[in-house]
């Protein structure tokens, strides 16, 4: 897999938004669960201090992950309505499997993959397949049951 992290405009424009609020709301919630927890007594006993300390950790390591990501990512350019040639992050590609109904995908980084909602990944087998076809070139996906064949249809 590629160290470089890729995302679409819109996947960034989540993150960015998610990072918004676990700096904000859930950063102030995080210092009020603590200050309770501390006004308990005993610290060195106390559940709910120890269980906010570890909910705490978590969440300030999910707001430099963020970060970083967001510093770091390759924002890809939607393709604004001008034709694309080949299979590449940004673009819905239309695919066929012999014996299966045509599937469209919206081709995102890894940071955005969600296949249940028609988005994968640059890095799964099936994406990483895909990557560089144009329409009705073949991709060989290997996978735990062996290789599967999928036609391209459409890029989008």
């Amino acid at each position: 897999m590629s160290d470089e992290k890729y995302l679409t405009a819109e996947g960034a424009s989540r993150l960015r938004e998610e990072l918004k609020h676990l700096k904000g709301p859930e950063r102030e919630a995080m210092a009020h669960r603590l200050r309770d927890a501390i006004e308990m007594g005993d610290l060195s006993e106390n559940a709910d201090y120890h269980k906010a300390k570890e909910d705490q950790g978590f969440l300030e390591g999910r707001i430099q992950e963020l970060e970083y990501l967001l510093k770091n990512a390759i924002i890809i350019k939607e393709n604004n309505g001008h034709p694309r040639e080949v299979v590449e992050i940004g673009v819905n590609v239309t695919i066929e499997e012999e014996g299966y109904e045509a599937e469209t995908y919206k081709m995102v980084g890894a940071k955005e993959a969600d296949p249940r909602n028609g988005k994968i990944s640059n890095e799964s087998p099936i994406g990483s397949a895909l990557m560089g076809k144009r329409v009705g070139e073949t991709a060989e996906a290997q996978t735990p049951e062996g290789p599967i064949y999928f036609k391209v249809l459409k890029i989008e």
